[in-house]
C-alpha cells in the first residue's frame, strides 16, 4: 500500500450506507465536470493502492470506452470519525458503482451495485500474500473486507466486479467521506427536494422520541454535515430500504454535477472543489499522478447532463438480501461492452453504423457454430487447463455473451490439457452438448461431479472457434433498467418516491 490512509470501520449499520454514499461523489464530479488543470498542483495529495492483488485471469478489454469502479470506504478513523462516530478496525464498503464512460465521450452511466447483493467472490490476495479460496453466494460488500485490514481490499472488490460483469475495470477509486463536507461547502451547497418533513428520529430510529425538525418538506440546499445527514436518511423516508436510499443518492449526485456545471468551469470555482475531492480519495496507480488524472478528466468534459445517467443493476429481494436478476443483468453488461446506451443508442463513436462487421473472408464458421447458441438456463464453471494467462476469463466472456451463467473461473488442477473437455453431471448431457458447440474440437464427458465444468485446453488457446470471436448483438437493456434511470438534468422534485 503506497501512501494510503489507515481507516477503521464500525458504527451502526443503518447509518453507514448513508454516509458512505458520498464516497464516490467527489471523484464522479471531477470526471463529468471536466476538472483537470487543478491536479497539476495536487499531485502530493493523491494516494494510491497496490495492485498486486488484481487477478491475472481478467476479462479482455472489449470497448474503446472506460470502466471506473468507485468504492465507498466506511472508514471511521481520523477526521471521518468526527462525522459519524463508531468503532472498528476493519475497513468496509457499503456503496459501490461502476461508471461506464462510452467510447464517444459524450455519454456516461453509473450502475449502482447494492451492498447486500449476493455474488461470487473469486480468489483474492490477503496482505500476507496468500490467496483465499473463492466464495459462493455471499454479500458483495464482503469483498472489500477480505484480509480484514483497516484500509480494506479494493483489489478484491475489483476482481469481484470483473467476475460479476465480464467487463474489464480500467481504474478503481476508493473514497472516504472526510473531505465531502468540504466538497459540498466548496460548491456552495447542493439542491435537494424532500417529500415530507424529516425529524431526528428519522435519522436515528433508536431514538425514543421524534425529536427536532432536521429537514423541512420541499426544495432546499444542503452542505457539509447537513449533506451527510441528508444521504444518511433511510427509515423515515420513502420505503425505508437501502434500494430507495440508493436512488436518492443517485439524484443527489446528479444535482451536485448540475450545480458544478452551472457555476462555470473556471479556476475560482473549481480549485477548491478539486482540492476537497483529491483529499478524500485513493486511486489505483494508473490514475496516481496529476498528468494521468488530467488526461482522464479532460476526456469527460463533453458529457452533457442529460447523457449522464444513473441506474441500479437489475435486482430482486432474496429474503433479507438482494439477488441480481439474470439474464437482465447480463443484457445490461453486454450493452455497456458494446457501447450501447440504456436507451439503445450507439455510443461507440463510429457513426450510425457502429462497429464495422467482419468481412466474410475473415473466418469460415464451422458447422457446429453456424446455428445460434443459447445458454439461457445453463450454469457452469470454467477452468483453465493451460498455462495461458486470461484464458478462462476469455471463455467466460464468450459464454456470458451467449446467455450462459458462469458461476466461477479458476485454474484447473492440471495445466497440460491439449483439448477442451465439457464435463457434466447426471441429467446434463444435452446442456453439455450445447456448451461444446462454442469450442472447436471440444468433447463432452460424464463425471460424478454435479453441474457442468468447462476445462479449457491449448486447442482453444491456439485456435478459438469462430463463435468465440463473434460477440452476439447485445440484447436490449431491460425496460426495468431504462424506466428507473435518472439523468443529471432532471427536476429535483420529480418522482419523489425515492425519498
Amino acid at each position: 500500500m503506497t501512501g494510503s490512509r489507515k481507516v477503521a470501520a464500525g458504527g451502526g449499520r443503518g447509518s453507514r450506507l448513508g454516509r458512505t454514499a458520498m464516497m464516490g461523489l467527489s471523484f464522479l464530479i471531477l470526471l463529468v465536470s471536466g476538472v483537470g488543470w487543478g491536479y497539476l498542483k495536487l499531485t502530493g495529495q493523491i494516494d494510491t493502492f497496490g495492485t498486486d492483488g488484481i487477478s491475472g485471469d481478467r476479462p479482455p478489454a472489449s470497448s474503446k470506452g472506460q470502466n471506473v469502479l468507485v468504492i465507498g470506504s466506511d472508514t471511521r478513523s481520523g477526521a471521518n470519525r468526527k462525522l459519524g462516530g463508531g468503532k472498528g478496525t476493519v475497513g468496509r464498503s457499503d456503496t459501490a458503482f461502476l461508471l461506464h464512460v462510452y467510447a464517444d465521450h459524450r455519454h456516461a452511466v453509473a450502475v449502482s451495485i447494492p451492498r447486500d447483493s449476493m455474488v461470487d467472490i473469486p480468489a483474492c490476495r490477503t496482505p500476507g500474500g496468500e490467496w483465499t479460496a473463492p466464495q459462493h453466494h455471499v454479500m458483495f460488500n464482503g469483498a472489500f473486507s477480505v484480509g480484514e485490514t483497516a484500509e480494506g481490499n479494493p483489489a478484491c472488490t475489483q476482481n469481484t466486479v470483473e467476475h460479476l460483469t465480464g467487463l474489464r475495470v480500467d481504474h478503481t477509486v476508493v473514497v472516504d467521506f472526510s473531505g465531502f463536507s468540504a466538497l459540498t461547502s466548496a460548491v456552495g451547497g447542493v439542491p435537494v427536494c424532500l417529500p415530507q418533513d424529516i425529524y431526528q428520529q428519522d435519522l436515528n430510529p433508536n431514538r425514543p422520541t421524534r425529536g427536532a425538525l432536521v429537514f423541512a418538506k420541499g426544495p432546499q440546499t444542503v452542505s457539509g454535515q447537513r449533506a451527510l445527514d441528508y444521504v444518511r436518511i433511510r427509515h423515515g423516508i420513502g420505503d425505508g430500504s437501502d434500494i430507495g436510499r440508493i436512488r436518492r443518492q443517485q439524484a443527489f449526485i446528479g444535482s451536485l454535477i448540475k450545480k458544478v456545471k452551472s457555476q462555470g468551469l473556471n479556476p475560482t470555482t473549481l480549485l477548491p472543489l478539486a482540492d476537497a475531492a483529491t483529499d478524500s480519495m485513493t486511486v489505483d496507480p494508473g490514475l496516481g499522478s496529476a498528468d494521468r488524472l488530467l488526461k482522464f478528466a479532460m476526456s469527460m468534459k463533453n458529457i452533457d447532463l442529460r447523457n449522464t445517467r444513473f441506474v441500479t443493476v437489475p435486482w430482486r429481494y432474496e429474503g433479507a438480501r438482494v439477488a441480481i436478476v439474470e439474464p437482465e443483468a447480463q443484457a445490461l453488461w453486454q450493452a455497456l461492452k458494446a457501447d450501447r446506451t440504456i436507451d439503445g443508442q450507439d455510443a461507440s463513436g463510429q457513426g450510425k453504423g457502429g462497429r464495422s462487421a467482419k468481412r466474410p473472408d475473415d473466418a469460415s464458421p464451422s458447422p457446429a457454430a453456424s446455428a445460434p447458441v443459447s445458454g439461457t438456463g445453463i450454469s457452469l464453471a470454467v477452468y483453465n487447463g493451460t498455462t495461458v494467462n486470461g484464458l478462462a476469463a476469455r471463455a467466460a466472456e464468450l459464454l456470458r455473451a451467449h446467455g450462459f451463467t458462469v458461476t466461477g473461473t479458476a485454474t484447473a488442477s492440471n495445466q497440460d490439457r491439449m483439448s477442451t473437455v465439457i464435463q457434466y453431471g447426471p441429467g446434463l448431457e444435452a446442456e453439455a452438448e450445447t456448451t461444446a458447440r462454442l469450442f472447436a474440437g471440444a468433447r463432452t464427458m460424464a463425471s460424478g461431479t454435479p453441474g457442468i465444468q468447462v476445462v479449457l485446453g491449448t486447442s482453444y488457446a491456439e485456435n478459438p472457434s469462430p463463435a468465440a470471436e463473434a460477440t452476439p448483438t447485445p440484447s436490449a437493456v431491460p425496460s426495468t433498467v431504462g424506466d428507473g434511470a435518472r439523468s443529471a438534468d432532471e427536476d429535483l422534485c420529480k418522482d419523489l418516491s425515492y425519498g
